[in-house]
This record gives C-alpha cells, sequence and structure tokens, in this order.
C-alpha cells in the first residue's frame, strides 16, 4: 500500500515539475542561473530546511509567541551566504540566533560548496592526478562532463580557502604548550 502511495506522490511531483518548466518556458524565463526556476526553487527547498534546522535548535517554531520556550535564546535574523550547486551559484538566507551556537547540518558555517565534487577533485589532486586526468576520470565514472579549467578552478579555490583557514587569526587559551628541559 505504501508503495502505491510512493508512487502517486511521484507522479504528482513529476506533474507538478513538468508545470514549472512549462510555464518558466511560456514566461521566458531560464531554468537555472540567477532568477532560473530551479535557482529559486532550490534557494526556497535549502532555506525552508535550514528554518527548520534553526525550530529544532530552539524547541520552538517561528513566529511562536505562545511563551513555551524552551531556551532563553532566540532567532536573530539571517545572514546572505551564495553557495555552489550543481546548477550554479545559490544566493540563500541563513538563519542565526543571538548566542551564536546554531551550527546548521545543511550548509554548514564556512561551507561555500552543496555538491561533493570538491573532496573528489582535492581526493585525486592529492594522488597526483592533472586536471586532465581528473576531468577525464570524472567523465568516465560520473558522466560529468568538467571541464580541465573547472577543474583548476576547484582546485584554485580549495588550496585559496585552505590558506585562509590555516593563516586564520586563533583564540587565545586553546593551546597546550609542551615544555621540554633539554639536559
Amino acid at each position: 500500500m505504501s508503495t502505491m502511495i510512493a508512487d502517486v506522490e511521484r507522479i504528482q511531483q513529476a506533474k507538478l515539475a513538468q508545470e514549472l518548466v512549462d510555464q518558466a518556458r511560456q514566461d521566458g524565463l531560464s531554468l537555472v542561473g540567477p532568477g532560473g526556476v530551479l535557482t529559486d526553487l532550490t534557494k526556497t527547498v535549502i532555506e525552508t530546511a535550514l528554518e527548520a534546522e534553526m525550530d529544532d535548535h530552539l524547541g520552538y517554531p517561528k513566529r511562536d509567541h505562545t511563551g513555551a520556550r524552551v531556551t532563553s535564546d532566540e532567532r536573530n535574523g539571517t545572514r546572505s551566504k551564495t553557495v555552489t550547486t550543481e546548477i550554479g551559484p545559490v544566493v540563500i538566507d541563513v538563519p542565526r540566533d543571538r548566542d551564536g551556537s546554531f551550527e546548521p547540518v545543511l550548509v554548514k558555517k564556512r561551507q561555500r560548496r552543496l555538491n561533493g565534487v570538491d573532496k573528489l577533485v582535492l581526493s585525486l589532486t592529492a594522488r597526483g592526478l592533472t586536471s586532465g586526468e581528473i576531468s577525464a576520470h570524472l567523465g568516465e565514472v560520473y558522466g560529468s562532463q568538467v571541464s580541465k579549467e573547472t577543474i583548476s578552478r576547484i582546485t584554485d579555490k580549495i588550496v585559496e580557502e585552505m590558506a585562509e583557514w590555516q593563516n586564520r587569526p586563533l583564540d587565545g587559551g586553546q593551546f597546550l604548550v609542551i615544555v621540554a628541559n633539554h639536559d
């Protein structure tokens, strides 16, 4: 019975998706890119999921004025963040809390990409493969056409982010000082 319900839901979702695509084409809208239908839909889905994470974190839903709060922490607006997805860059609004203890799971703090391409590229680069070999590997294994230039940009960005992280100011008091007597 649940399989039949799942099939009906898939059919309804496919029908809705086709309606969105047809409407976008009729209105002359693009599917991807800034203002594209898929970009806006992705933004909505991500932001909805982040708001649900914030609800769980705080213990009450947004705009709940009943006073039955589990914690004294509360929402503190949002911050904009651009994340790179498989359909291109998407600007999202990430909710914040007053005491800064909210740690989103879907889009972690300082995370800039939502696909696993960077990890794969970094792993293959660490193994000594060239940009061309990585591009060919992605094409053979995943059927994904990623240019050598894109691979280079990904590795350059990852290296840049790693350098920023390595050169970040460190918080005092978080180090174990080891003193060795040289006798």
